[in-house]
């Protein structure tokens, strides 16, 4: 990752926010759920996926087992069996039908809303956590994937390649206003205009406000 440029003031940061939101006033997850506990399963089963693949794969597994409950019932090799085309799929497996049983057996069937009953689950780590939180929950949590990582460093909102520092960071620095909503515009922006490899600067509304260079010419396009 590129050495990171100086932090953004806090007025920049008042206007970043304010454009994402005018752009997009209701951000959603791009993974598709019904509940809390298929939103659970799909950002497990997101983990070194992409959001598309994952939403392939599971309109059958939720049909064959949409509660905790069916899904507790199903084996590894069952579960392993519609998500196949997953990365990693056998782990991730292992854990949903661990998790289930687990939600059975510790929470009556239920998604936990506190951090530390859902980071207790297999396959349940900060980043999952702080998105069930958040879009379950309504609570105003950052959850750091590789989107937001980039999109942080770039902007000046964060100087770490450390998930836990950026987020820690951006809690700080992202007005109250834009809590709730941050995380989704931030992994937006990376996941479709902030790209890794070829950022499309020419059409970012935040161009004037990012000290990243070098800047991608519309030219560079193709």
């Amino acid at each position: 990752m590129p050495k990171p440029p100086v932090a953004m003031k806090a007025a920049q940061v008042e206007t970043l926010f304010a454009r994402l939101q005018a752009a997009d006033p209701h951000p959603v997850s791009e993974l598709h759920y019904r509940n809390p506990f298929e939103l659970l399963v799909a950002v497990v089963l997101s983990a070194q996926a992409t959001d598309a693949g994952v939403n392939k794969a599971t309109p059958a597994l939720f049909a064959a087992a949409p509660t905790p409950q069916a899904m507790a019932r199903l084996d590894e090799d069952q579960v392993a069996g519609f998500i196949r085309t997953i990365g990693l799929y056998r782990t991730k497996a292992r854990n949903v039908v661990a998790l289930s049983r687990a939600l059975v057996e510790q929470h009556g069937g239920q998604v936990p809303s506190s951090r530390e009953a859902l980071e207790a689950l297999p396959g349940v780590g900060r980043k999952t956590a702080n998105v069930v939180l958040n879009v379950a929950f309504g609570q105003p949590t950052l959850a750091v994937d590789t989107h937001v990582l980039r999109v942080a460093n770039r902007l000046g909102l964060a100087r770490s390649d450390k998930p836990l520092e950026v987020e820690k960071a951006l809690l700080k620095l992202v007005p109250a206003a834009y809590a709730q909503d941050a995380h989704h515009w931030l992994i937006l922006h990376g996941r479709h205009v902030c790209k890794a490899r070829q950022p499309e600067c020419w059409r970012c509304a935040l161009t004037d406000l990012c000290p990243y260079e070098p800047k991608t010419p519309l030219k560079s396009r193709a």
